[in-house]
């Protein structure tokens, strides 16, 4: 217990409350920006099993606010899981860390979810926010949810049958367009590292039980002008009429709602992802693919560079990251063109 001696120390915690903390297991949904500083603070303050989850590999653009990532990373292309979990072994050994490259949707939340304590949101899109708040909702999990942009950033801790849950506070997904992206507004790491910090807080809060579920609120942090608001949503839970929470409706989770492709934020570049998971042989792909463009590989993934300034990144489970547009429709076009249907 030496390791985590003066965060025992802190009175709230205490030696129950670090012993709760070793015995927990903790999903971590994303590992890019904040995703790095939850998972990071996590590890170090103990909990016992860490699961990182992310889709996608490291890029030159993500040092500038992912903490657990550098330069050799974005050479070798490395899946953000494991480059994450690789770099916090070296930091704490004596805890479980797992680092598993994939997408959280309606068909793995079910594997990747079903046994852990809490969850932790370092996502950076509405639709996995939704299926996690749906997965919260049917197996009593609480979570914690956060998300940032320019130097902004919000923070609420969701208890089902406690707090507002997340539909609570956003019923519907925003339209295209409507919404500020990392693309159109930007982001800084000072916020980042408040905004995970934040997210971490109420996770100890939660796992050792010292987490004030009667005074439900939501934290808007502004660290460019240095406002920190604290807004109580108390109201909000006795008013009732969330459709999820209130009236029970899973659509995200039952695979009702939800696309099959993503812009990623900050990339240029769209996700794609097929019906149902396949178990693709990578080195099938590095092989067809040679006369066709510059091709790299890894043991994760396979990446085609093609003339015309697009790129084909494919995962072994037949998700692929299609670099060079934000067009749906094209990116659509070119996972069938060199991928297959």
């Amino acid at each position: 217990m030496n390791r985590y001696h003066k965060q025992q120390l802190f009175a709230p915690i205490g030696e129950a409350g670090q012993r709760a903390i070793q015995h927990a297991r903790v999903l971590v949904c994303g590992c890019g920006a904040l995703g790095s500083v939850i998972a990071d603070q996590l590890v170090r303050a103990g909990v016992g099993v860490v699961r990182i989850v992310d889709r996608d590999f490291v890029d030159i653009t993500n040092l500038q606010r992912q903490m657990l990532f550098d330069e050799d990373d974005v050479r070798q292309q490395t899946p953000k899981a494991i480059a994450a979990s690789e770099k916090l072994r070296r930091v704490n050994s004596e805890i479980i860390i797992e680092g598993i490259v994939g997408d959280i949707t309606s068909e793995t939340i079910r594997e990747l979810a079903a046994d852990v304590d809490l969850i932790v949101d370092g996502t950076d899109n509405y639709e996995t926010r939704f299926l996690l708040n749906d997965w919260s909702l049917e197996k009593n999990i609480p979570w914690v949810h956060g998300g940032c942009i320019g130097s902004y950033g919000q923070v609420m801790a969701i208890v089902p049958g406690k707090t507002p849950c997340y539909r609570c506070i956003l019923p519907e997904e925003p339209d295209p367009g409507t919404a500020l992206t990392c693309d159109t507004a930007g982001v800084i790491a000072p916020a980042v590292h408040v905004i995970g910090s934040l997210e971490v807080s109420l996770a100890l809060q939660l796992l050792t039980k010292t987490f004030d579920d009667s005074k439900p609120s939501i934290w808007h942090v502004d660290v460019w002008r240095g406002d920190f608001r604290k807004i109580d949503l108390t109201g909000l839970k006795e008013a009732g009429g969330c459709p999820a929470c209130s009236g029970g409706q899973r659509d995200w989770l039952h695979g009702q709602r939800g696309a099959r492709s993503a812009v990623l934020c900050g990339r240029n570049a769209v996700q794609v992802t097929p019906s149902s998971r396949a178990k693709l042989s990578l080195e099938k792909f590095r092989q067809d693919w040679q006369q066709l463009g510059v091709v790299t590989s890894n043991p994760y993934l396979v990446k085609l560079a093609l003339n015309d300034g697009t790129s084909v990144t494919l995962f072994g489970d037949g998700r692929a990251v299609i670099g060079g547009t934000e067009e749906i429709s094209v990116a659509r076009g070119i996972y069938s063109r060199y991928v297959g249907q």
